[in-house]
């Protein structure tokens, strides 16, 4: 596997360390397919994943936040061998799981509901007042900031 050497953008970057780290771990993490799921912009700060979650119910799925890290994981109960089914195909998968998503700064879950077999979890980006941007105004003297952002 060929590998890339970041060094040089150490050297003129300030703060995306975090990034390059992610990059040089990107080709050494395989991605996960079960169960499948989807990505949406909703609008300009919110998102949706969508997570294919059929046969399992609330109670068999989990939804951990932290940090910027975002975990789901699901497991169904196990089942009771006096009622032991008989399948004569078995198509719907409900073997246990774990999904892991790495959130961007100021990304938080507003939601999360389960319906008609999908898990959708409702998420948005809400920057705080102190990193939306500002115009600084030069003046003879002093300088002074001015807030610029749009309400």
């Amino acid at each position: 596997m060929q590998t890339i050497d970041f060094s040089p953008f150490y050297r003129s970057t300030v703060g995306f360390d975090r990034l390059f780290n992610r990059l040089d771990t990107l080709g050494t993490q395989e991605a996960k397919s079960y169960p499948p799921y989807n990505i949406e912009r909703t609008g300009e700060d919110t998102y949706r994943i969508s997570i294919a979650v059929a046969g399992f119910s609330n109670g068999d799925i989990a939804i951990e936040t932290k940090e910027n890290s975002l975990v789901v994981k699901g497991a169904k109960p196990v089942e009771n061998t006096d009622t032991k089914r008989e399948f004569l195909h078995r198509g719907i998968a409900e073997r246990a799981f774990e999904l892991r998503f790495q959130l961007a700064d100021y990304v938080e879950v507003q939601g999360a509901a389960l319906e008609n077999g999908l898990l959708h979890l409702e998420l948005k980006r809400e920057l705080p007042e102190s990193k939306k941007p500002r115009t600084i105004q030069i003046n003879g003297g002093t300088a002074t900031i001015e807030d610029k952002s749009v309400n």
